[in-house]
């Protein structure tokens, strides 16, 4: 088997492995979690743990031993910050103003503030999310496709992720996949503008502050 055949195989290993554990913890895991109370500490504790083990620690694992480079190089998580804090800071002016025009002023209440929104699904959601999808998935597939297919593809798996959620909670809705398709196309397209992996972490994190916290959509 050749070395493009093997890196494939070990990739689509990964996407399979990865997939199949967040299905597993959203189906078994999260129903017992809820128990616990989304108010609690202790909540936001383990979604956060959670999501480390899943989402970010198979990702520098396999850079590091699979496929040999150093994770913070290849993950564009070293250089270029600041232009990508500058690139994400422009587009999340951008994204206020166009959740404003949808929805109007903010709807801020302080009920709406927990552990758990300000930190997991929040503040650190740019950070667990970018990682695999941007950083890692979409960056792989580049090197064996052209750049706008891997933005595709990297943005369908990203829908699919988010599937077993949906599903589980019945909050499936068509215009949801395709928001987080074109969301995930965007951030593809801040990281190639950026040259860094900040832009779309710190964006999709705001992103998501404005939809949870600041106008609870």
């Amino acid at each position: 088997m050749g070395r493009m055949r093997k890196a494939q195989l070990s990739f689509a290993l990964y996407l399979v492995a990865f997939h199949a554990a967040w299905t597993v913890w959203v189906l078994l895991g999260y129903p017992r979690l809820q128990l616990l109370g989304e108010h609690t500490i202790l909540y936001m504790l383990i979604n956060v743990v959670v999501r480390a083990l899943v989402w970010v620690l198979p990702v520098f694992l396999y850079l590091c031993y699979v496929k040999g480079v150093a994770p913070g190089s290849y993950l564009k998580l070293r250089k270029h910050w600041a232009r990508g804090l500058l690139a994400a800071v422009a587009f999340s002016i951008l994204n206020l103003l166009f959740f404003a025009a949808q929805h109007g002023l903010p709807h801020f209440r302080a009920q709406g503030i927990t552990w758990n929104s300000v930190f997991s699904t929040t503040l650190l959601i740019g950070f667990m999310e970018e990682i695999p999808y941007r950083g890692f998935i979409f960056q792989q597939l580049n090197e064996w496709v052209s750049f706008s297919k891997a933005a595709v593809l990297s943005s369908l798996l990203f829908v699919t992720i988010h599937l077993p959620g949906w599903i589980s909670l019945h909050l499936f809705k068509i215009h949801s996949a395709i928001f987080i398709f074109v969301f995930g196309l965007l951030m593809v397209g801040l990281l190639r503008l950026s040259k860094s992996l900040w832009a779309p972490i710190v964006a999709h994190s705001l992103n998501d502050f404005f939809s949870v916290v600041l106008f609870r959509i």
